[in-house]
């Protein structure tokens, strides 16, 4: 349906063949790394307490998982400052190509660590990878589709992650009790089949081949902050991904373990086998709240604006987490509260995807992007780390609860953040 003056009314009116590949085949680019990712995340606490050997007690092992998790951010960080500018420089698909590659070549070759130590550095080698992915595929998707398209475009392939995080609870739930931890990480270099479809069929952006013909400065890192409109969009985007990040990875992760805790509080091995399923169904019901948490927020950024959609989402965190938290007793509790956990710390990794890509010219989009969306990462590296030394000292109630804090810095950022809904992309 079309208005009058000639403005499509319906997001996907007047896309191509070629629209729907790009957003399918960037769609699962991040589908498969945010699978690879929440197979660490289920897998984390046997292959640690596996690799540190039957001596190894629960404080132990939520202190090393706490450090291995901390080690795999900065390298998260570390791919999406450097493939960010390599985005820039050698083209949106190539560099998909070569992050799946990355983070699905070291997630299989996890599988085969022998000692903690080796197993913090493949998951480094992951990060790298799984950092670099998402800036190259949101600038693809942003540069393709039409104005009137993109935010919806960019949710959808942002939500695909939570596909991806229910496909890891799949894989767990009947891979982890049969056959072990290695086979769950084994899987996970599968996806690297998609390199090759991305390279026959998926070709660089016009905007981005335009800009590389008239000569202009590709991934120029230095003018995210020579130029004083690019320096406030960059420390906003910093400031805004950092919240999340911490949200994220510093509390919603830790979701397998609040489980376990509230439904196994004495460690008792003949309930592991029943451990394990619940949990696995607890973290798809999680990632069906995710799905629908990213979704509404693209929705929502659409009709109201990007800066008061993140205050919804900012507000929402300070309360559910701690619900979350400190009412989950049981494990049917854990489906109820779970979805919503998900839906509202996830929402914001929506933004993201739709909001950064808006702030940058094309010249800069990836590296921009690539720099909000992981160097936040660093600042954020210590959450798990807190987290565990929290729960360790306290609770995990308590230490979510603690951590949960970050979302009050969101809307100290806010007041720093351009409005960016129905203006076009900076050129």
């Amino acid at each position: 349906m079309v208005k009058s003056g000639g403005a499509p009314t319906r997001w996907y009116e007047g896309l191509t063949g070629y629209h729907w590949l790009v957003l399918v085949v960037a769609s699962l680019g991040w589908l498969f790394d945010t699978m690879d990712q929440w197979l660490y995340v289920l897998a984390r606490r046997p292959a640690i307490a596996d690799l540190l050997g039957p001596e190894a007690t629960d404080a132990q092992v939520a202190y090393y998982s706490g450090i291995v998790q901390s080690i795999f951010i900065i390298g998260w960080a570390t791919g999406g400052f450097l493939f960010g500018i390599i985005g820039d420089r050698l083209g949106r698909t190539r560099t998909m190509a070569l992050t799946i590659l990355m983070y699905a070549g070291f997630t299989g070759l996890s599988a085969f660590a022998q000692t903690w130590e080796q197993f913090a550095i493949l998951r480094f080698l992951v990060g790298l990878g799984v950092g670099g992915e998402f800036a190259a595929g949101a600038a693809l998707v942003a540069e393709t589709f039409p104005a009137h398209a993109r935010p919806t475009a960019l949710g959808l392939m942002q939500a695909s992650s939570a596909i991806g995080n229910l496909m890891a609870a799949v894989v767990y739930r009947f891979v982890a009790p049969e056959l072990g931890w290695r086979w769950v990480f084994g899987i996970g270099f599968f996806p690297a089949i998609l390199v090759f479809v991305i390279r026959l069929f998926v070709k660089e952006p016009a905007r981005w081949e335009q800009a590389k013909a008239l000569g202009e400065k590709l991934g120029a890192f230095g003018d995210l902050f020579r130029d004083p409109r690019w320096r406030r969009h960059t420390l906003v985007g910093v400031g805004l991904a950092a919240v999340g990040v911490v949200g994220f990875w510093g509390i919603g992760t830790w979701s397998p373990d609040l489980l376990t805790q509230a439904i196994n509080p004495t460690n008792d091995p003949a309930l592991k086998p029943l451990v394990d399923e619940r949990k696995s169904y607890a973290i798809m019901a999680q990632q069906v709240g995710a799905f629908f948490g990213m979704l509404t927020w693209a929705y929502l950024a659409q009709r109201i604006g990007r800066r008061p959609t993140f205050a919804l989402t900012f507000l929402a965190c300070l309360v559910i987490v701690p619900a979350t938290f400190f009412l989950t007793t049981s494990y049917e509790r854990a489906l109820v509260l779970f979805p919503l956990l998900g839906f509202f710390t996830t929402a914001l990794f929506a933004g993201y995807a739709v909001y950064f890509p808006e702030l940058f010219p094309t010249r800069l989009r990836a590296t921009g992007v690539g720099f909000c969306y992981n160097v936040a990462r660093y600042i954020a590296a210590a959450a798990p780390y807190t987290f565990g030394v929290l729960s360790a000292m306290f609770s995990i109630q308590w230490a979510a609860t603690i951590v949960a804090s970050v979302f009050l810095l969101g809307f100290v950022v806010l007041m720093f953040a351009p409005e960016t809904r129905g203006k076009p992309l900076p050129e």
